[in-house]
């Protein structure tokens, strides 16, 4: 059995159980190990980075030297935490200058970065640790008939240089791990554009008519869902659903659920067993054409 120190970050334990839930159920199912690591901290989410770069990989750094003391690699469900985590591993291996800053910052918790580990979204998990022909050996509820609109969000993604995750113009990478559990992952238009979820707060307008537009296209293609990694991009188009039918006065009620949950379901996992009612879109649609 491989292990990995899960980070959960902050959104995840405080709103969204059901995708750590889901994660723990299949992933385990898979023979991967989840150790959780005490006394993590927030990630230091990437627009931290623009504000203040030190303090940000300072913080970052700090979960990264739990998962070196526990002799583990980290798993991150969501994107941002896999970012904010991946850039600051990778900055702090290549510039030994700034490592030593880093580390003095560090000192003052009783901590140093060595530069031993390596972050891991669990979809690399899949692709890599699994593999797509074990994975698909593994599925005993294939999800036929399923059309799926994958969204990855934006932080898996870029930036590509750094993340080293899949092509950021033509990602293939969570469609193949669709594909995998039987489903169709389908093409719909500006399939890649943001979620609008990160202007919440600044221009709550203009990020609900981005949202709606992800809705709206995803809905025209005939989806069945749309299917996320970020657990803020799923805040964003689920709860985004209510405010778009009170604000624009149109229902789309387009079911939205994490890969994790699909994942489960295909491995076997009762609905029962994965606290769905924390959807604000119902999906009992998805769950009766699965069967």
């Amino acid at each position: 059995m491989t292990s990995y120190a899960l980070f959960l970050g902050c959104t995840i334990p405080a709103r969204q159980p059901h995708y750590e839930l889901a994660a723990r159920k299949a992933l385990t199912k898979l023979g991967i190990e989840l150790v959780d690591i005490e006394g993590a901290t927030c990630c230091a989410p990437p627009p931290l980075q623009s504000i203040d770069l030190e303090t940000s990989l300072a913080i970052a750094a700090y979960n990264i030297c739990l998962a070196e003391e526990a002799d583990l690699n980290i798993l991150t469900l969501c994107t941002g935490c896999f970012e904010s985590l991946t850039i600051a591993n990778h900055l702090l291996k290549e510039k030994p200058e700034l490592r030593e800053k880093i580390n003095r910052i560090l000192s003052n918790a009783g901590k140093e970065f060595r530069g031993t580990k390596e972050v891991r979204h669990y979809l690399q998990v899949l692709m890599n640790d699994i593999g797509v022909d074990r994975l698909k050996q593994s599925i005993v509820k294939p999800l036929n008939n399923l059309k799926v609109a994958a969204f990855s969000g934006c932080h898996l993604l870029r930036p590509s240089e750094l993340l080293r995750f899949d092509d950021p113009e033509r990602p293939r990478i969570f469609d193949t791990l669709i594909e995998a559990l039987g489903a169709k992952s389908i093409p719909y238009k500006n399939k890649l554009r943001c979620c609008g979820g990160l202007l919440r707060g600044y221009a709550d307008d203009v990020a609900l008519a981005i949202a709606r537009d992800k809705i709206v296209n995803a809905y025209n293609a005939r989806a069945d869902c749309i299917s996320t990694l970020c657990p803020f991009c799923f805040l964003t188009l689920d709860l985004g659903q209510m405010l778009i039918k009170t604000t624009y006065k149109e229902e789309y009620n387009m079911p939205i659920i994490h890969y994790a949950e699909l994942l489960s379901l295909s491995l076997g996992v009762e609905p029962k067993e994965l606290a769905l009612d924390f959807h604000k879109i119902k999906i009992d649609k998805v769950l009766e054409k699965i069967g």
